[in-house]
């Protein structure tokens, strides 16, 4: 469970550091991924998809 403690009432602080958790521990791509069934060959497509993604972009970032 992801937990965030408001400090001096700055409730704006606390919201953005809760997000910013969410999104480093997968949580918010875990829950979409689940909001609906798809297909074995489809997860794999998707899978292959982001892979090249996200290999093109270290890539681009090694040079």
């Amino acid at each position: 469970m992801t937990k965030v403690v408001v400090k001096n009432g700055k409730v704006d602080d606390a919201l953005r550091s809760f997000k910013q958790k969410v999104v480093k521990n997968g949580l918010l791509k875990e829950v979409r991924e689940k909001e609906h069934y798809s297909k074995p060959g489809v997860k794999r497509r998707n899978a292959k998809k982001e892979y090249i993604k996200n290999s093109h972009k270290r890539d681009s970032r090694n040079r």
